[in-house]
C-alpha cells in the first residue's frame, strides 16, 4: 500500500508525533474494507505509539483517530491516499497532542461554538482543493469537542454520492443537509457559520511596505521587502493564489517538478518565517492617499492600514461564460477545475469550452476518465501547444469542434446539454451532456481599483518597467498588471522588481 518513498516521507513525521494514538478501524469483507485494513496495519508498523482495534462507524470501510483526550472526534471514510494522505497525516499529528497552525483570532472563534455539528465533506482523492476543506474542518473538531468531522472518498462510496446528485468536489454537508462546496479556507468556512473573527488590532501604525496578495508575486516582494529590514505586512486571502489550482509545474528553474498546492505551502511557511505581519481573512476594499506619503488600505471590515507604500499583487480568476445556465449550474455539472471533479465523471458525456492549453489539457485528462469529451473553440482552430494538439488528436473518444460559439448550458436541476452556434454558419447545435468543463482564461482581480489606479482596457494595473503605476508610492505585480505574459517564475521576478522599487522609493523619499 505504501511505497518506499511514502513510507520513508511518513517516518519523518511520525516523528511529530507528541503522544499515543489508536485507530478505530470499521470494516467488512469488501475489497475496500480489505485495503483499508492493509493500510492502517501498514502506518501502525511504522510507531510503537500508534495501534488499532476494531469497532462500528456509521461507514463501511472507515477509522477514526482516537488521540489525546479532548482533541475531537475525526473520520475518514476510505483510504485516505492521493492529496488526502496530507490531511491523513496532520489529523494524526495533531490528535496526538500539536496544537494545529492557525491564529489566534480563528482558534478563538472556533472554540466559541456550542452547539453540536458534525460535518461530512465529500472528496475525490485527486482533488488538490479538498484538503483545505478536509483540513479546515479536522481542525474544527480537535479544537471544539461539538464538532465532528468526517471524510468520505467518492469513490468508494458512489452510490451515495449519486444519491446526493454531488456533482463537484469538495461538498460538504452540515448534519445531513447541503451546505457549501467548492474551494474554502477556514476563514471562509466561519463565515459560513456566521462566527466571524474578532479583528486584530495590534497593527503597526505606520509600514513601510504593504503587500496586496499570497500569490507568487505578492510571496516574492514581502521576501524581498522584509529581507530589507523594513516594517512589512501582507493581506492575504490564500497563500499560493491561482497556482492551487495547478498540477505538475515543470517550468521553475531548480525545481524539476511540484504541485501547486505543495509549492504555495512552502511559500506560506517561508513567509511565517520571517518578520512580517499577516492579514488574514479580509478583503480589500480601496487605497487611500490622503497625502502622499502615506497610504491607507481599506479592508472589507473598514479597518485602515496605513504604509508608505503599496505592493498589488491580487492576482486573477477563471474567466466565466457569461451564458444562460452556467451560473445556475455551478456544482451541478458545471466546473472549472478537472483534476478535481473528473473523477465523478466517469463513463459520462462531457464538455470542455476552450481551446488553448488548459483546455486541451483538461480534455486530455477528461479523456481517460469520461465516456466521451467534446472540445468547444470559439475560433477557427486550437491555440494551445503543437504538441498538446498532437496528444489531442490520438484520442479516440474526444471530438474538437472549432467554431463554436456556446450560447447556453441547459438543464433542470443538473447539467444535461449545451447549445452552440456555428460561428461561420450561424446554425444553432445542441449536445447532450452531463458537464461542462470552462476553460476561457483569466481575469485579473482588479475591479475594486478601477477608482484608484490606472487600468487598461483588460482591467489590468498598468506599470512600467520598474512596477510602478502612476500613483507615487503604489507599486503593482504579476497576473493583475498588464505584463505580457503570465507564467509563476514571471510573477515572482515582477514581485521581485516591485520590492526592491518600493524600497528605492522609500530611500528617496528619506532623504527629501
Amino acid at each position: 500500500m505504501l511505497d518506499e518513498t511514502l513510507r520513508a516521507q511518513t517516518l519523518e513525521y511520525l516523528k511529530l508525533l507528541e503522544g499515543q494514538v489508536t485507530f478505530i478501524v470499521s470494516i467488512d469483507e469488501s475489497a475496500e474494507s480489505q485495503a483499508l485494513e492493509v493500510f492502517i496495519k501498514e502506518i501502525c508498523a511504522l510507531d510503537a505509539r500508534l495501534s488499532y482495534e476494531y469497532g462500528e462507524l456509521a461507514y463501511v470501510p472507515a477509522f477514526r483517530i482516537d488521540g489525546q483526550v479532548g482533541r475531537g472526534q475525526i473520520i475518514f471514510a476510505g483510504v485516505p491516499l492521493g492529496h488526502e494522505y496530507n490531511s491523513f497525516i496532520l489529523a494524526l499529528i495533531q490528535a496526538s497532542g500539536r496544537t494545529p497552525k492557525i491564529s489566534e483570532e480563528e482558534k478563538q472563534a472556533i472554540q466559541s461554538i456550542q452547539t453540536p455539528m458534525h460535518f461530512t465533506t465529500y472528496v475525490s482523492l485527486s482533488c488538490h482543493n479538498c484538503p483545505d476543506v478536509v483540513q479546515a474542518f479536522n481542525t474544527m473538531s480537535l479544537l471544539n469537542p461539538n464538532i465532528t468531522h468526517t471524510m468520505v472518498d467518492g469513490a468508494t462510496f458512489k452510490q451515495e454520492v449519486a444519491d446526493k446528485e454531488i456533482m463537484a468536489v469538495p461538498t460538504v454537508y452540515k448534519d445531513d443537509e447541503f451546505f457549501l462546496s467548492g474551494k474554502q479556507n477556514l476563514t471562509d468556512i466561519l463565515n459560513a457559520l456566521e462566527i466571524n473573527l474578532q479583528d486584530r488590532t495590534q497593527y503597526e501604525e505606520l509600514y513601510d511596505v504593504l503587500v496586496i496578495g499570497g500569490g507568487p508575486a505578492g510571496v516574492s516582494a514581502a521576501l524581498y521587502a522584509a529581507r530589507k529590514g523594513i516594517k512589512v505586512a501582507m493581506i492575504v486571502k490564500e497563500f499560493g493564489g491561482q497556482i492551487n489550482e495547478t498540477m505538475a509545474i515543470e517550468n521553475i528553474v531548480g525545481i524539476p517538478s511540484v504541485e501547486g498546492p505543495a509549492l504555495a505551502g512552502k511559500f506560506e511557511q517561508q513567509i511565517r518565517e520571517l518578520d512580517i505581519d499577516i492579514v488574514h481573512g479580509h478583503m480589500v476594499k480601496t487605497i487611500e492617499t490622503p497625502e502622499q506619503a502615506i497610504k491607507q488600505v481599506v479592508l472589507d471590515n473598514d479597518q485602515v492600514l496605513s504604509s508608505k507604500t503599496v505592493i498589488v499583487a491580487t492576482g486573477s480568476h477563471w474567466r466565466s461564460l457569461n451564458v444562460p445556465g452556467e451560473e445556475a449550474f455551478k456544482n451541478k455539472g458545471v466546473a472549472y477545475c478537472p483534476h478535481c471533479d473528473a473523477p465523478l465523471f466517469e463513463n459520462k458525456r462531457v464538455a470542455v469550452i476552450g481551446g488553448g492549453n488548459s483546455g486541451v489539457e483538461a480534455a486530455l485528462d477528461l479523456a481517460g476518465i469520461a465516456k466521451e469529451v467534446t472540445l468547444l473553440q470559439r475560433s477557427d482552430s486550437l491555440s494551445a501547444d503543437e504538441i498538446l494538439q498532437d496528444r489531442i488528436q490520438q484520442q479516440a473518444n474526444v471530438q474538437v469542434i472549432t467554431n463554436a460559439i456556446t450560447q447556453s448550458i441547459d438543464g433542470t436541476n443538473h447539467v444535461t446539454g449545451l447549445t452552440y452556434q456555428d460561428r461561420e454558419s450561424k446554425e444553432m447545435h445542441t449536445l447532450d451532456l452531463d458537464g461542462v468543463f470552462i476553460q476561457i482564461g483569466l481575469v485579473p482581480n482588479t475591479t475594486w481599483l478601477e477608482k484608484v489606479i490606472p487600468l487598461n482596457a483588460y482591467g489590468e494595473v498598468i506599470v512600467d518597467k520598474t512596477g510602478a503605476t502612476e500613483i507615487p508610492g503604489i507599486f503593482a505585480a504579476g497576473d493583475c498588471t498588464d505584463s505580457a505574459y503570465k507564467q509563476i517564475v514571471i510573477s515572482m521576478g515582477s514581485g521581485a522588481t516591485a520590492a526592491i522599487s518600493a524600497f528605492n522609493y522609500l530611500m528617496t523619499q528619506n532623504e527629501e
